[in-house]
This record gives C-alpha cells, sequence and structure tokens, in this order.
C-alpha cells in the first residue's frame, strides 16, 4: 500500500479522481448480513453472499434480505482504477457521506489483482440509499476529474 504524505485538500482532489475514474456497480434489490455460528461455515450460503466475515462467536454473509426484522441495505460497490493512490478512499468517502447525508454506511472489501486491486462493497441503509447514492454521483461528476468543490 502506498503511503502518502499530503494536504487534506491534495487529499480530496486526488479521491475525488479515484471516485470519478473507478467501474461503479449498483447491485438490485435489498441485502443483509445472516448470521450463523462460527463453528459451522455457512457453505449453503456461497452461491449467493457477497462477503462473509467472522468474528469469535459468528460467520456473517452478506446476502439477498429475506426478513423484513434484519437491517436492510442496498449495495453499491467500487472497482478502482489500477495505478491510481486510492488510500485513504474509504474513510474519505464515509466520513462525508456522514456529514451530507447524516448517515454512517457498512463496507467491505476485497482484492482483486486482475482488476486494480483492492475493490469495496459499500452498504447504504434502505431508509437514505437513493441520497446516499445521489450524493455519490453528484461526488462522481465532472469536476470530480479536477477535484472540485465539495
Amino acid at each position: 500500500m502506498y503511503v502518502s504524505h499530503e494536504s487534506p485538500e491534495q487529499t480530496h482532489t486526488r479521491l475525488r479522481r479515484v471516485l470519478a475514474e473507478a467501474e461503479l456497480k449498483t447491485w438490485p434489490g435489498l441485502y443483509a448480513f445472516d448470521e450463523v455460528p462460527a463453528a459451522e461455515f455457512p457453505a449453503h450460503l456461497v452461491e449467493k453472499a457477497f462477503a462473509f466475515v467472522r468474528d469469535e462467536d459468528v460467520w456473517s454473509a452478506l446476502v439477498p434480505a429475506t426478513r423484513p426484522e434484519q437491517e436492510r441495505f442496498v449495495v453499491f460497490s467500487f472497482h478502482f482504477t489500477p495505478g491510481l493512490d486510492n488510500s485513504g478512499f474509504v474513510g474519505w468517502l464515509a466520513s462525508h457521506l456522514k456529514a451530507k447525508v447524516g448517515t454512517g454506511v457498512m463496507v467491505v472489501c476485497g482484492q482483486n489483482s486482475a482488476r486494480g486491486g483492492i475493490f469495496d462493497y459499500w452498504g447504504a441503509p434502505e431508509s437514505v440509499a437513493d441520497r446516499v447514492l445521489a450524493e455519490v454521483q453528484r461526488l462522481r461528476g465532472e469536476d470530480a476529474k479536477t477535484g472540485g468543490a465539495p
């Protein structure tokens, strides 16, 4: 991972460009986390899960939502342009969305070397997903390529 020393304004400019050039996909439907005891890998979820994360107690699988009581998310993902420094992207965009929309987000990252390295799945709460996606699209606007104002 590249370590850079830059001002907050330089970081903002760089990450707006990263966002503008990233491949963005919004996934259809709503998603939630299913929990399975840690001793039992949830193999039955492999075909439909975006991600598996484990702590000492449970496997948590990000899957299509099936129950109304689950916390539900709209999921969108980023694959980044190879060669662009995307360090700090998650913290930058999550902080921006909290300030602009008032919500936190969930993020699960993975690695695909053939597609530029790190990729991210982001989840916005169902209740504010339209506002989150609109803000992401606004940030991706033409002025982002030159680092325009937030």
